[in-house]
């Protein structure tokens, strides 16, 4: 059984209010139940409840009212957003085109202790998690909830744009408990602020409200890479709904368009263009706030986006509160047939090596391997008939680009699209470090796994080359991070004058980064030459 403790602080809201307005709230007697004040010039003053709206008074709201507010509020921030100090409650204006305030929308702030019992397994598992939900339905009090059962036993920074989380003032409200607090000056920078904690502060974890724009959606994969849990909220319904947004979906994984070979996509009965999943996900798990009471639980998100973009049945958790407030969970089944799915304990080996031979139809058709969208690149020899071919699972990996590796390098490779299918599992680092169930699962059904450092056809053309123990000299990639760093400061360049900066050569995979840095700096790039001087040239419009 859970019990939930409500601290509201509402006569200071009501402090502030025009004394009748205050009066006929009081009246009501439904404080309790009471979101937010609506004062509109020139229309009656409205209270806002779980169930709906009431009128205040019949007078219509002067400026004399909003006046009087404002003056016992103060000054306003530049999101329109101000505060009571060492309260939760909002308020926020709004404007005419003479930048005079012409309503103001006053929202009760509560601090509810023991709203995130329904989760609080999730919580306290160190993943990282993403609360979805509408605006009103709930995300920043359980947000504000778990920052205080973290800082319990955690180095807990909280990012507060609005002050939302912990209170207006310099001193934050005693709901965050231990947690630590940075305010953000100006909403457009609360992505550098989010790696300001990281780089300042050392925080285990990092809470942060409403997740809007693809900078700080970046940053929160930066945060997460770095081995920060990180907690956060967005505006949205359903996972679906986060996947199409394209400032947002990063948050999820992506999507990407592949094209499939005629083969592949007679195979898996589709069209020869698909969409998948671009990387791993930002968050492990996905929260979605149905009401206050009922939640869905995507526990893996890599797993649901992709069965979701595959067509794939699949069912998130339910967790709710009964009328009895006890927490029940339905648990649902794994998501099915995704093509990224389960993954294995690391083991390396060799072609020499003995491997379990799963049950396998021989009426699928059993290609050495399928080609991809980058045939040019791909070389066209026919795979070796001197040695043995071999099914294999991607987790987590660009299936594209493994098909590729295995064109280069000409070895009879299936990739298959289920895991009970495959005879070695190929997947990322990241994904092996979490040892999630169907690892376990794996490695009691021992199935050889490869772990690569990253997403790289290098790194695929070695493990083939391993796989099937053949001796090549293969060069290693560029590193990425000096790639990267380069390219900020090219960006930073170009920002401050610069007409254009052309980068060093790199290889596609770290091409196609350098050009996602650039668009997120709002600036244009090309590729220009061939391989492998191939290089991008960065510049303004």
């Amino acid at each position: 059984m859970t019990g939930k403790r409500i601290t509201d602080n509402l006569d200071a809201m009501l402090g502030v209010l025009p004394a009748y307005i205050t009066q006929a709230l009081l009246t009501m007697g439904r404080s309790d139940e009471l979101l937010e004040v609506i004062l509109d010039l020139g229309r009656v003053p409205t209270a806002r409840f779980l169930d709906g709206e009431l009128p205040l008074s019949k007078a219509e709201t002067t400026h004399e009212d909003i006046q009087n507010v404002v003056d016992r509020v103060g000054d306003f921030d530049a999101d329109n957003r101000a505060g009571l100090e060492r309260t939760l409650h909002r308020i926020s204006a709004i404007r005419n085109r003479r930048a005079h305030i012409v309503g103001l929308t006053c929202r009760v702030g509560r601090a509810v202790y023991g709203t995130t019992d329904i989760i609080k397994d999730l919580i306290e598992s160190g993943k990282s998690l993403l609360l979805l939900g509408r605006p009103g339905g709930g995300k920043t009090t359980m947000l504000r909830e778990a920052a205080r059962i973290l800082a319990e036993s955690k180095r807990v920074v909280i990012v507060d744009t609005s002050n939302e989380i912990g209170g207006d003032g310099d001193v934050p409200h005693p709901a965050v408990g231990r947690a630590r607090r940075m305010q953000v000056a100006l909403p457009s920078l609360q992505h550098e602020v989010m790696i300001e904690a990281v780089e300042n502060h050392n925080p285990e974890s990092i809470v942060i409200d409403e997740i809007g724009r693809e900078l700080e959606a970046a940053a929160a994969r930066t945060i997460a890479e770095r081995g920060v849990q990180l907690i956060g909220t967005a505006h949205g319904n359903t996972l679906e709904n986060l996947l199409l947004n394209p400032t947002l979906s990063d948050l999820v994984g992506g999507i990407e368009s592949v094209t499939l070979s005629d083969e592949e996509a007679r195979r898996r009965g589709t069209q020869k263009t698909v969409l998948e999943r671009r990387s791993p996900p930002t968050f492990d798990v996905l929260i979605e706030i149905q009401t206050r009471e009922r939640l869905a639980v995507h526990l893996d998100v890599a797993a649901s986006v992709d069965a979701l973009l595959r067509g794939a049945p699949f069912s998130p958790e339910i967790r709710y509160t009964d009328e009895n407030g006890n927490i029940r969970i339905e648990k649902a089944p794994p998501p099915a047939r995704t093509q990224m799915a389960n993954a294995g304990t690391r083991r390396l080996f060799n072609a020499s090596q003995e491997m379990p031979r799963p049950a396998y139809d021989a009426r699928r058709p059993n290609p050495a391997y399928t080609s991809a969208s980058e045939s040019h690149e791909m070389g066209a020899e026919q795979p070796r008939m001197d040695l043995p071919t071999i099914r294999v699972y991607p987790y987590g990996v660009a299936r594209n680009r493994l098909i590729q590796a295995a064109r280069r390098l000409s070895v009879p490779v299936v990739v298959v699209n289920h895991p009970e299918e495959g005879e070695v599992l190929v997947t990322l680092r990241s994904y092996f470090r979490k040892r999630q169930r169907p690892l376990i699962e794996a490695e009691n059904r021992g199935v050889p796994v490869h772990v690569l450092r990253s997403n790289t056809i290098n790194q695929m053309q070695q493990f083939l080359s391993e796989l099937f123990n053949l001796q090549i000299d293969l060069a290693d990639d560029r590193p990425v991070e000096p790639a990267l760093q380069e390219t900020q400061d090219a960006i930073d360049a170009v920002l401050n004058g610069e007409r254009y900066v052309e980068l060093t050569p790199a290889t596609a995979y770290i091409r196609r980064l350098q050009h996602q840095m650039v668009r997120q700096a709002n600036l244009t790039s090309h590729s220009y030459g061939k391989e492998p001087s191939r290089r991008v040239r960065i510049y303004r419009d």
